[in-house]
């Protein structure tokens, strides 16, 4: 972390990790398993793994059938950043 462009770069990765634990607590809630989200957004298990996977950015309308698929409330919230 004494790297300032490695610090950046972690830092950076907050986010995308804040939004998969997101993703997988919605689902634990809601007590359903991959398999179930992905009939109830009629997609595959394999697109879900790779949305809590983390490998790449969803779309909102994605992450809307997701909210839906798990009965829970998708909210987006912009907060002022934080300075360094």
């Amino acid at each position: 972390m004494k790297d300032p462009e490695y610090k950046r770069e972690y830092e950076g990765l907050e986010e995308e990790f804040s939004m998969v634990a997101s993703l997988i607590e919605a689902r634990s809630r809601a007590g359903l398993t991959q398999e179930e989200v992905a009939k109830r957004m009629n997609t595959t298990q394999a697109v879900i793994a790779r949305l809590e996977g983390g490998t790449h950015m969803p779309s909102t309308r994605t992450l809307e059938k997701f909210a839906k698929a798990t009965g829970s409330r998708l909210r987006i919230v912009f907060e002022p950043a934080v300075s360094h």
